[in-house]
């Protein structure tokens, strides 16, 4: 289905830039809440109400402003949280019994980006269809209801107690953290006041990283995309391990005590290791296009079955949902424990991973130590608007010579990202020097292909 504003995360750009401007969003508040009234039935003179959550940058004052006009405009009742993590939202919307959740955020993107995406009444991204449904409404004029029917809005103060409270039930009542220090990078964004509060409260020392939002410093230099500032704390502070989240808290990294990183695919890894081993696994674990042959292999070596969806949490979640399988994520840090949450949450998933240390008495390199990651390059390459580099036959001749090269005994994967105008180029195998050469040569003959174009 081919939709016009909405990517695999919402609607995402620069601000000041079409979609991300005011007037735009306030139609996109519109659209979304003409929609949601057709699609409920509430009693006679009981309006809709939506939750509107915001990262830290300085663009969301503006942006939940303008979605919180549009969705008063269509009659919708508008509850503000504040800067909140995504996944935060996502549970209160459920909770609080709202029929939609919406985060102004653009997750590991610079400040100068921002975005919006939709939760629906149940906490899970909204399906397609009603993305399209909103995307065909926001084509027709905007109108306004008049003042007796309007939406009203108001303010949830113990939004950040609520949320601390959700991820502590999700650790085992018999476990605690105590004797743990903990190395705590929230990315100056949205999880900054909870998630220190989430491992503190359960008995934690905490060392805080990334905690002073300033508007445009948002993963700058820290979170889960930057963790040199994680390893430093680390190192600096003789902490046991770390913990870095991204701007909305929806993706998660961990270090030891050495500084080695862990990332998705070996801290899912982790939880479906622990799981197995109490015979609480349901099913199997759903991974990605880019999740780690090493990954797939080792799940296999437990006997744990693994099937590969589309990039995106939300296609993760998906194929979790299809197969009633629990556990799902991608490398990059997004990890759904269904049995947990309705959607990816950082500080949850690395909940998880400790209960698993914790009951093991591991570090995370011992609860690593069967899974063996096969060397793996990406290589991002920025696309100009409308450039189809399926049919370059360059890009196409590169990438076939790259998997001979490999002789199976690895893979070539090239796809647009969902989020910005970049051709992934990712390449993995068992020969380190092959897959890095591969990479390199398509990404080169890539950028000759845009390069053509912009001539």
């Amino acid at each position: 289905m081919s939709k016009k504003y909405f990517g695999t995360d919402g609607v995402r750009g620069r601000v000041g830039e079409l979609p991300i401007t005011p007037d735009f969003v306030m139609r996109l508040g519109f659209a979304a809440g003409t929609t949601l009234v057709a699609r409920e039935s509430l009693p006679v003179g009981e309006r809709p109400a939506v939750l509107i959550g915001k990262d830290t940058r300085v663009s969301g004052y503006m942006l939940e402003a303008a979605l919180e006009a549009g969705f008063s405009a269509a009659g919708v009742d508008v509850m503000l949280c504040g800067p909140m993590p995504t996944p935060a939202v996502a549970y209160l919307t459920r909770a609080l019994r709202l029929q939609a959740g919406v985060v102004v955020s653009a997750s590991h993107n610079p400040y100068p980006d921002n975005g919006i995406k939709f939760f629906s009444a149940d906490g899970r991204k909204l399906p397609d269809a009603v993305e399209a449904e909103i995307e065909a409404r926001l084509d027709q004029p905007m109108g306004c209801l008049d003042s007796a029917h309007l939406g009203r809005a108001r303010r949830i103060d113990d939004a950040p107690g609520r949320y601390i409270e959700f991820c502590k039930s999700t650790f085992p009542n018999d476990l605690d953290l105590r004797g743990l220090k903990i190395a705590i990078d929230c990315a100056h964004g949205a999880a900054y006041q909870v998630a220190p509060a989430v491992f503190h409260e359960l008995g934690a020392e905490v060392v805080k990283v990334g905690v002073s939002p300033n508007g445009v410093n948002i993963n700058d230099g820290v979170g889960a995309t930057a963790p040199e500032s994680l390893r430093l704390a680390l190192l600096e502070h003789r902490a046991d391990l770390g913990i870095a989240v991204d701007g909305d808290a929806d993706r998660l990294l961990m270090a030891d005590a050495e500084g080695r990183l862990f990332d998705g695919d070996q801290l899912l890894y982790i939880i479906a290791r622990q799981r197995a081993r109490r015979n609480v696994l349901t099913g199997g674990v759903v991974g990605t296009l880019m999740s780690n042959l090493g990954f797939e292999h080792a799940l296999a070596r437990l006997g744990i079955a693994f099937a590969r969806a589309r990039v995106g949490d939300r296609y993760v979640l998906e194929m979790q949902e299809e197969k009633g399988w629990m556990l799902g994520g991608e490398n990059s840090g997004h990890i759904i424990c269904l049995d947990k949450h309705s959607t990816g949450d950082g500080i949850i998933a690395a909940l998880q991973v400790l209960a698993a240390l914790r009951s093991n008495n591991e570090t995370l390199g011992e609860a690593c130590a069967d899974l063996v990651m096969y060397p793996q390059r990406l290589i991002n390459v920025r696309l100009p608007a409308a450039f189809d580099w399926h049919a370059d036959a360059g890009i196409r001749t590169a990438a076939d010579a790259a998997t001979r090269e490999l002789d199976g005994r690895g893979r070539v994967l090239l796809r647009a990202s969902g989020t910005e105008p970049l051709l992934r180029v990712m390449v993995e195998g068992e020969d380190g020097k092959a897959v890095t050469r591969s990479a390199e040569q398509i990404a080169a003959a890539a950028r000759a292909a845009v390069d053509s174009v912009l001539r």
